[in-house]
């Protein structure tokens, strides 16, 4: 086999699944997909005790799903679980793609193929030149790099604007759509009645605001810095659930999917700050022919050439 470009993903969830939904709608590989998803879902509910296991041995667990001879096979590997107890976890680990003459490419297809390697942080893999592609969720990128501006960050599309080049090559190429909002919640006896729990509510509030302590620097950047003036951050006590701590505080921002628990507590859904989404990111300086090649194929803007529905 000639080149093969590597590319960063997420080891685990939602993330990945979204990653190999993308390569599964541009190139003949759902079987894999389906595959590696199983898996990863099979070790999660193991994990998560939902599940009791055929085999109680996470190594031959492990030795099983590997075909450790066969790069066009996925690998796995074990990390240490956060919950309690630290269980160690079974997690993507890396696969070989070969692209065939369907996928539109430049380059020889005989001799080129994608390698997707597992990383716990891709951004940051990317930020430290060890790939010039890779996925991971929009979230740690304004964690990271995006400046902080009076104004507020609403779109994907706006993050690149946001990030100085001096600080990082990487660029935002395009999101892949799977979108979890940070979403705006308000308790009924902290939102006036007819008031619309929205940026311009919280432009005139002047309370405390519940957020979990590691998206305080994403909160900042999507609300903008003019908004929170007289906004005092609160955190959750360790253990205590997002939602329940936002209606003890009377309004807060969470990621939130459909809302059903933040209605359990009596919060009001207000505006959809930003969009959570896994995005397809690019270190510049590391961008040759053939990685701008894959990186068309991914993005879509070979969907004409390919039939793909955008």
């Amino acid at each position: 086999m000639g080149e093969t470009i590597p590319i960063a993903v997420p080891r685990k969830g939602r993330p990945l699944e979204s990653v190999l939904d993308r390569l599964a709608s541009r190139l003949d590989i759902a079987d894999l997909a389906d595959e590696i998803s199983s898996t990863l879902r099979h070790e999660k509910a193991l994990t998560k005790g939902t599940l009791d296991p055929a085999e109680e041995n996470v190594y031959h667990r492990l030795a099983d799903y590997s075909a450790v001879d066969d790069p066009t096979e996925p690998e796995y590997t074990l990390v240490r679980d956060t919950r309690a107890g630290k269980p160690r976890r079974i997690v993507f680990d890396s696969v070989t793609i070969p692209l065939d003459d369907t996928t539109c490419l430049d380059v020889p297809t005989d001799d080129t193929a994608i390698q997707l390697v597992g990383r716990e942080e891709p951004f940051r893999s990317l930020r430290t030149h060890e790939f010039a592609l890779g996925f991971d969720s929009a979230d740690l990128v304004l964690e990271e790099v995006v400046e902080l501006r009076p104004e507020p960050l609403d779109r994907i599309a706006d993050v690149n604007a946001r990030i100085d080049p001096a600080d990082t090559d990487v660029q935002v190429v395009t999101g892949l759509g799977d979108t979890v909002y940070h979403t705006l919640m308000g308790s009924p006896e902290a939102v006036p009645s007819a008031t619309s729990l929205d940026r311009d509510f919280l432009a005139e509030y002047d309370g405390p605001l519940c957020i979990e302590p590691r998206y305080e620097r994403l909160v900042r950047a999507v609300l903008g810095t003019s908004a929170l003036e007289d906004v005092e951050f609160r955190y959750p006590a360790d253990g205590r659930e997002e939602e329940a701590a936002i209606a003890d505080t009377g309004v807060g921002v969470y990621l939130t999917v459909t809302g059903s628990t933040a209605r359990e507590h009596g919060l009001l859904l207000g505006e959809q700050l930003f969009p959570s989404e896994t995005v397809l990111l690019e270190s510049t300086p590391e961008v040759t022919t053939a990685v701008q090649d894959v990186r068309a194929l991914l993005n879509g803007d070979l969907d004409t050439e390919l039939g793909v529905e955008r």
